[in-house]
C-alpha cells in the first residue's frame, strides 16, 4: 500500500488506527477522502478514450464494477473523481495487467500531453471501472485540507477526534459525495453497453 501525502496539507483528526491494516483487513483497494469535479477542458477526450479501451478489452473488466459513479446512464462523464492529493491504494492494483493495459492505451492516445489528463481522473476512472464499490473506501473520519478543498467530519463520534470547522463539508454538499452514496455496482454487460452508447455531447 501507499499513502500519498503532499506538502502544505492539513490533517484535522486523531487517527486511532492503522489505515494500511484497515485497508488490508477489509479487503479494500482504493481509499480517498475528497471527491470533487474535474475541469472539463482538461479531460475532453478521456472518457471516449476509456470507452474504446473497454470495448477492445472486455476480458480485463470485472464481473461487477462501480463505473456508474463517474458515468451517467447517457454515457456522459460527470467529472467526478477521487482527489488524488490524498489516496491510500493497494499497489497491486496499479501493477495489475488490466491497469497496465489501460494506462498504456491512454499513453498512446496522447491526452496526457495535449489535454493534461491528471492522475486524479485517470486513477478514478480506473478504480471505478476495475473495482467494485465495496473495494473503494471513503475515509470520512479523516479531516483533510489541501488548498482548494477541505473535508471535516460532521458526525458527533468523529468530530470528537477533530479540530476543524464542520462547515468545511464539500463531501456532504457536493454532487460527487452524494452520488457515491447513491450509486451501486453494475455488471460487466451493463458496463460494456454504457461504453458502447453514442457520445451525446458530440
Amino acid at each position: 500500500y501507499y499513502w500519498r501525502i503532499e506538502p502544505g496539507v492539513d490533517y484535522y483528526c486523531t487517527l486511532p488506527y492503522d489505515p494500511f491494516r484497515f485497508m488490508r483487513d477489509n479487503k479494500l483497494v482504493y481509499g480517498y477522502t475528497i471527491a470533487p469535479t474535474e475541469k472539463e477542458q482538461t479531460v475532453e477526450t478521456l472518457w471516449n478514450t476509456t470507452r474504446t479501451w473497454m470495448l477492445e478489452n472486455p476480458h480485463h473488466l470485472p464481473e461487477k464494477s462501480f463505473i456508474k459513479w463517474p458515468i451517467n446512464e447517457k454515457s456522459e462523464y460527470n467529472m467526478c473523481h477521487f482527489w488524488s492529493n490524498f489516496e491510500i491504494v493497494d499497489l497491486s492494483f496499479y501493477r495489475s495487467e488490466a491497469y497496465e493495459s489501460y494506462f498504456q492505451h491512454l499513453d498512446r492516445a496522447g491526452g496526457f500531453f495535449y489535454e493534461r489528463w491528471g492522475d486524479a481522473p485517470v486513477h478514478s476512472l480506473a478504480a471505478s471501472m476495475l473495482l467494485r464499490k465495496d473495494q473503494i473506501h471513503w475515509f470520512e473520519d479523516i479531516g483533510y485540507h489541501h488548498p482548494g478543498y477541505a473535508h471535516c467530519p460532521n458526525k458527533p463520534d468523529m468530530m470528537r477526534k477533530c479540530i476543524c470547522d464542520k462547515g468545511m463539508n464539500i463531501m456532504y454538499n457536493g454532487m460527487c459525495g452524494r452520488r457515491f452514496g447513491e450509486v451501486e455496482d453494475t455488471t460487466k454487460e451493463q458496463a460494456l453497453e454504457l461504453a458502447g452508447l453514442p457520445d451525446r455531447k458530440k
